[in-house]
């Protein structure tokens, strides 16, 4: 029995002891409401500071624009005039394909059809004879692309023809055959010419064998002597008319053989014609070779800009090419706000062009930067002083100071400082805010 008991009072007295050391390890864990909150308060509030910085500012203007070709047009040749149905036989080009001016951009019933720069349509074919602002329009194209018109004016001539037959020979094609009638009247003016100088020949042969008369002179000489100056006469008046017949035989240009677009060279959009198909309307869409930049900014940023100011350009590649603004105009169209801002890029590579073609980009202008670097302070770092003035908190040894500055460039979150009472230099804590919640800004220490 006394053994038992003495088991039994081990194992009641070793539960006491556990017991207790639970209750004690508890109890170091209780905390109380007031303790609770006293530990969770927040920290005495402090202030966040930056450190005044010496860099440059730049002012800009950032938006993004659409990249497109300038002045997209439809290619519609003039094949009315055509004995035979307008069929393709070769010459198509492949879209992205650059014309240039005085090639054949496509060949139609074996004739090309020749793109030239002009304003004016090609509404009629044109020959020796002419004349109209149409015929002046051709003649200062041969004359830009070096072939001689003669006098350029408005006046269709045989010179004029002569730079539209070098025109053909230098792609390749024979001239354009001369009017079937001009051939058959200048046949006709040459024949004339031949029989009047016969008739001179003759007329002066006869006055040159006359017998003499009783005092010398050949008998009638008067009379052999009239006609060998209307002899004389009628070979002028044949030599004028085939001269006339000629001009009028000259090389002429078929409405069906040429195509003017406002400028050249331009880029092959889209091409609706094949090879061994019927034309019915446009055959091709082309764009100009240069492209342009279309952005919209609102009210704020269009007081910041102007024609002729230059830009940078970014490529999808991330490299930056130069741009100028070309055109500024309210923005139009059924929903149409702020204004719409033309950008002209510089001289591209061929690469960069493509790279561009139909992006959607980054348009960087700059508007005013410092000359080099100056003291520079977060916009959160300013406030007004009662009397208007702008100030700076600046922490010396914990101990706020303020300080008047004047303001200069404002750009990038930054703001250009001067002081104008007390100091200020690169490196001094500015205030920037309250960090009740002890807590810096980004960039900022306590």
């Amino acid at each position: 029995m006394s053994r038992a008991r003495s088991r039994t009072l081990l194992i009641v007295g070793g539960t006491a002891v556990i017991a207790l050391g639970a209750g004690i390890f508890a109890g170091t864990r209780i905390t109380s409401p007031a303790d609770a909150i006293a530990r969770t308060a927040a920290p005495e509030a402090s202030e966040v500071t930056v450190p005044v910085e010496l860099r440059a500012l730049n002012s800009e203007v950032v938006t993004r624009g659409d990249v497109t070709a300038a002045g997209a047009v439809d290619v519609t040749p003039e094949t009315g005039g055509l004995e035979t149905p307008p069929i393709v036989t070769g010459q198509v080009p492949e879209v992205g394909a650059e014309i240039a001016e005085g090639a054949a951009l496509l060949e139609i019933v074996g004739r090309p059809l020749i793109a030239l720069a002009g304003e004016l349509p090609m509404y009629r074919s044109m020959r020796p004879g002419m004349s109209g602002p149409d015929v002046e329009q051709l003649e200062i194209t041969l004359d830009r692309l070096g072939l001689d018109p003669g006098e350029v004016d408005d006046e269709y001539t045989a010179s004029t023809g002569d730079a539209v037959e070098e025109l053909f020979e230098r792609i390749g094609y024979e001239p354009p055959a001369p009017d079937p009638q001009a051939e058959a009247e200048l046949d006709a003016a040459n024949d004339a010419v031949e029989q009047a100088e016969d008739a001179v020949e003759d007329a002066e042969d006869a006055l040159d064998a006359a017998a003499p008369g009783p005092d010398g002179a050949p008998a009638d000489e008067d009379a052999l002597e009239d006609a060998v100056e209307d002899a004389r006469d009628q070979l002028a008046d044949a030599q004028t008319a085939r001269d006339e017949a000629a001009a009028a035989a000259g090389t002429p240009l078929p409405a069906s053989e040429v195509v003017f677009v406002p400028s050249l060279p331009r880029r092959v959009d889209e091409v609706h014609v094949r090879r061994g198909g019927q034309i019915d309307g446009a055959v091709m869409s082309v764009s100009g070779a240069s492209l342009v930049v279309t952005a919209n900014v609102d009210d704020a940023d269009h007081e910041l800009l102007a024609v002729e100011q230059a830009v940078s350009i970014e490529l999808p590649t991330g490299e930056q090419v130069p741009g100028t603004i070309t055109a500024i105009a309210e923005a139009e169209g059924e929903g149409a706000t702020g204004w719409d801002v033309t950008v002209t890029p510089g001289e591209l590579t061929p690469e960069q062009a493509e790279a561009l073609r139909g992006q959607n980009v980054r348009i960087t202008v700059p508007i005013e930067s410092t000359e080099g670097d100056v003291l520079a302070v977060p916009l959160a770092a300013l406030t007004a002083g009662p009397g208007g003035e702008s100030r700076v908190e600046v922490m010396r040894d914990g101990v706020a100071e303020l300080v008047e500055v004047e303001v200069g460039l404002t750009a990038q979150g930054f703001a250009e400082v001067t002081a104008v009472d007390g100091t200020l230099a690169e490196g001094d804590l500015v205030v920037v805010g309250d960090g009740g919640d002890g807590t810096d800004d980004e960039g900022g220490e306590e």
